[in-house]
């Protein structure tokens, strides 16, 4: 029979009293959320703020349900979604390959450096027309938005991981001999997991601002699209409806990322 681990008093109080408080942020939260809607519903309903600008939940709650009427919600998320998704993993991945090749290489790091901080600061706006030009209108050139809005600060948020790397630690795997390899595999990459689920949380928001803005530019259809169409057509609520949806979505895909950081703690 297993040992039964017995606690103090003091401990279970304690304990009691951690999951009270977890219980009122979680009840808090939504007690927030209801209120800034009803506040909303309320000053549309009495036209403190004019319903036609503002929207109120209640049309975006009916807008939402019209487009699910209309066979176009779902077709529209799904496609948003997929370029979001797609943007995000290969942005993830290809921005770690690089840092690991410029922490491999203090040269390279040196020489890439400059051209890493002003392809960061340039507005990725800038190159819609140019992706039209190069890739022409669809999902490429929405992901192809998507993985330069978010590479960039994915490569330096992880060469920031790798170098941060004690030193001590790397004194020692030098010492007993281990090459870039080894030390990369057996150090690095472990030593660096909270540097990844760091950009992962950066990389999410990222990711959704790019497949946006990348429909904006060059797109027929996803949530980006409607929110342009709403606005060139003055429907504001379906404009608010698609940003509603965007906020979901995006809450999710960083719930995600916050179970595998959760996974990830607990298996080290």
């Amino acid at each position: 029979m297993k040992n039964k681990v017995k606690f103090s008093r003091e401990h279970i109080a304690y304990l009691k009293k951690q999951r009270q408080k977890k219980i009122i942020i979680a009840v808090s939260r939504w007690l927030v959320l209801v209120l800034l809607l009803g506040l909303w519903e309320l000053c549309a309903y009495l036209e403190w703020a004019d319903p036609y600008i503002t929207s109120s939940p209640s049309r975006v709650w009916q807008t939402i349900v019209d487009l699910n009427k209309g066979n176009t919600l779902f077709y529209h998320i799904g496609i948003t979604l997929m370029e979001t998704v797609a943007g995000f993993l290969i942005a993830v991945a290809l921005g770690y390959i690089i840092a690991v090749a410029l922490w491999s290489s203090e040269a390279l790091r040196k020489i890439t450096e400059p051209y890493i901080v002003v392809l960061n600061s340039l507005p990725k706006i800038a190159l819609g027309p140019l992706i039209i030009i190069w890739i022409g209108i669809g999902y490429d050139a929405i992901i192809f938005m998507t993985v330069i809005v978010s590479i960039i600060v994915c490569i330096m948020n992880m060469l920031a991981g790798f170098i941060s790397v004690d030193k001590t630690k790397m004194l020692l795997m030098k010492s007993m001999g281990a090459g870039k390899i080894t030390t990369l595999r057996k150090l690095i990459i472990p030593s660096s997991l909270p540097a990844l689920i760091s950009t992962l949380k950066v990389a999410v928001g990222l990711a959704w601002i790019g497949s946006i803005m990348g429909e904006y530019v060059a797109s027929e259809a996803g949530l980006g699209y409607l929110i342009n169409y709403g606005r060139q057509v003055m429907n504001l609520n379906l404009v608010m409806s698609a940003t509603f949806i965007l906020c979901v979505l995006a809450g999710g895909m960083y719930a995600i990322v916050a179970l595998i950081e959760k996974i990830v703690v607990k298996q080290n």
